[in-house]
């Protein structure tokens, strides 16, 4: 169930945040995409477009000069809510997602030096914007309307900090294994920049609730704090909920509902091992002390409003790294088990997070003092790290986008993978790729098609037999029939003799042609996917089962840069 003795939410929390956001002319020309949809050629096209793009914080491993992350962008002049509309350079399609290359090159180690260097540059790049005015925080908490629209395209949802709950509470649902290599990347990253530089995805059935139709009537009455065309065609507008009766209206709407991982189950278990991490490095600086005989009363969220901007740490006092007389935290992958967390400290219940308390920004002592009086432990308080930076997207009033990803396997000859196939499922072969992805799309799951140097071929209707034997019974019927799960249970282990690793089998997202031209210069076979039902994913979700690693791709995601968060101005 959950974890005892850290604070937890007690339902579905959004708590309001102080955005930290870019004080630059076009705001789109600072953002990125996604960190795990960045290439290596992304980064410098990003760069070309300003010098003070995101990625430098995201992704610190650009092989330019970084002189430019030390001071303003010179025309750098306007506030954050003020814009104009160009769009930056285009990123390349044509090359395989940036976190598929790094695990595949270099997996993070257990010393974790090069990503403690990587993202001290992030870490300093992030202060000295801060003290030079690239980046402004926001004079109030608040929750962030945001609105993505374009062609075909509406969303809008809630930005804010979500209540980090453990999976077994069924608060926020995981749909997705995840992989220890990433979680190892982005703890690096958060821990050394004691930030949430960009926000998860979350879907949640809102049923036309208040917090939906608060959402609406903000973004079709109120004016934006920015608005920003990106190169992708889409329009992206950001507003802010400051007051605290609408603040408390959203947060008990949104109290019973359950939310989904669209995006970001890395960042998100990332959250959780970050949180435990704090909590003991934290509870390991605190000298024992008396408890009070009284506990320290919280505020109700009615007659308590959002912290000023007073109450917060100004940003030029950004935690610098411990001296050696302090509590070192613990290197981000050392002793991680097997979930990808860290060893839990030794500490007593904490008292839960309420939607009410969190609503508005209040943390103290968790749990209440012994009345004796005697000295005991003190008890870990609420702190930025319980709490993540997360999209909220209502999917009865804004159905999401749900894509396939796709794989490639170097080193696998399409005629090899292909003459092992044809032992298990029927091959048909098409003289080109078009003419293979319409057979797919009209195929009955599970279906793949196989593509690469000489060919293009569909595998469909698998042997019964070998297909039984090899699913897991201990899984749901449901799981066994997602062709995500048939292809890691069978087609991977089964029928060519391999696992599903990030170094065996390359990950690209929606691009079929850009699988392609992978596999065909890597020597190997691009394995092309139909997407999952959201449906299938909601179902398994919802009976506790997680699918195979990268089944899905949920869209539109929320652009990275529009609004950052750090713990020291949180």
């Amino acid at each position: 169930m959950g974890i005892p003795e850290l604070p937890m939410p007690d339902g579905l929390v959004l708590r309001p945040f102080r955005g930290v956001r870019f004080a630059v002319e076009d705001p789109a020309k600072v953002t990125s995409p996604p960190y795990d949809l960045i290439s290596d050629a992304d980064v410098d096209a990003l760069l070309d477009s300003h010098p003070n793009n995101v990625v430098r914080l995201i992704l610190p491993r650009s092989p330019r000069d970084d002189s430019s992350a030390k001071s303003p962008a010179p025309h750098r002049q306007q506030k954050p809510n003020q814009t104009r509309n160009t769009a930056p350079h285009r990123p390349s399609a044509d090359v395989e997602p940036a976190s598929t290359q790094q695990q595949a090159s270099a997996p993070p180690t257990p010393s974790g030096t090069g990503l403690e260097t990587r993202y001290a540059k992030a870490r300093d790049t992030l202060r000295a914007w801060l003290d030079s005015g690239v980046l402004v925080p926001d004079d109030v908490p608040a929750l962030y309307v945001y609105e993505q629209s374009g062609p075909n395209v509406l969303q809008r949802g809630l930005i804010g900090d979500v209540g980090l709950a453990d999976p077994g509470q069924r608060i926020i649902l995981p749909h997705e294994d995840v992989m220890p290599g990433p979680i190892t990347d982005r703890l690096a990253l958060m821990s050394t920049t004691q930030a949430n530089l960009e926000p998860i995805f979350l879907l949640y059935n809102g049923d036309n609730g208040t917090a939906t139709r608060l959402v609406d009537e903000v973004a079709s009455k109120r004016r934006p704090l920015m608005s920003a065309h990106t190169e992708d065609g889409l329009r992206h507008r950001l507003w802010a909920i400051t007051d605290t009766s609408e603040i408390n209206a959203i947060n008990a709407d949104l109290h019973d509902r359950q939310a989904l991982i669209a995006d970001g189950h890395h960042r998100y278990a990332t959250y959780r091992v970050l949180q435990r991490q704090e909590h003991a490095t934290h509870r390991a600086a605190q000298p024992e002390r008396p408890t009070s005989t009284t506990s320290t009363a919280r505020p109700d969220a009615t007659s308590q409003a959002p912290s000023s901007s007073s109450d917060v740490e100004p940003a030029a006092q950004m935690p610098h790294p411990a001296s050696p007389s302090e509590p070192q935290p613990s290197s981000p992958s050392e002793n991680l088990d097997l979930d990808g967390k860290p060893p839990i400290p030794d500490v007593p219940l904490a008292s839960q997070v309420s939607a009410t308390s969190a609503a508005t920004g209040v943390s103290g002592e968790a749990g209440s003092g012994r009345s004796s009086g005697d000295r005991s432990t003190p008890q870990p308080v609420v702190g930025p790290w319980d709490f993540g930076l997360a999209l909220l997207v209502d999917s009865t009033a804004y159905p999401p986008n749900l894509q396939a990803i796709h794989r490639v396997i170097p080193g696998l000859p399409l005629a090899e993978a292909v003459a092992k196939a044809r032992g298990a499922w029927r091959v048909q072969d098409f003289d080109d790729l078009a003419q293979g992805l319409a057979a797919l799309k009209e195929a009955a799951e599970p279906a793949f098609l196989l593509a690469g140097e000489g060919g293009t071929h569909l595998l469909t209707n698998p042997d019964p037999v070998q297909l039984a034997r090899a699913m897991p019974p201990d899984h749901s019927d449901r799981w066994n029939s997602l062709n995500t799960s048939v292809l890691t249970e069978f087609v991977l282990p089964k029928v060519w003799g391999m696992r599903d690793d990030e170094q065996a089998v390359r990950i690209v997202h929606h691009d079929t042609d850009a699988a392609v031209r992978l596999a065909i210069r890597t020597g190997g076979t691009a394995v092309l996917l139909r997407p999952l039902a959201v449906d299938d994913v909601l179902a398994v979700a919802a009976g506790g089962e997680r699918v195979p690693r990268k089944s899905t791709s949920f869209g539109p995601k929320p652009r990275t840069g529009l609004v950052l968060r750090t713990f020291a101005i949180d």
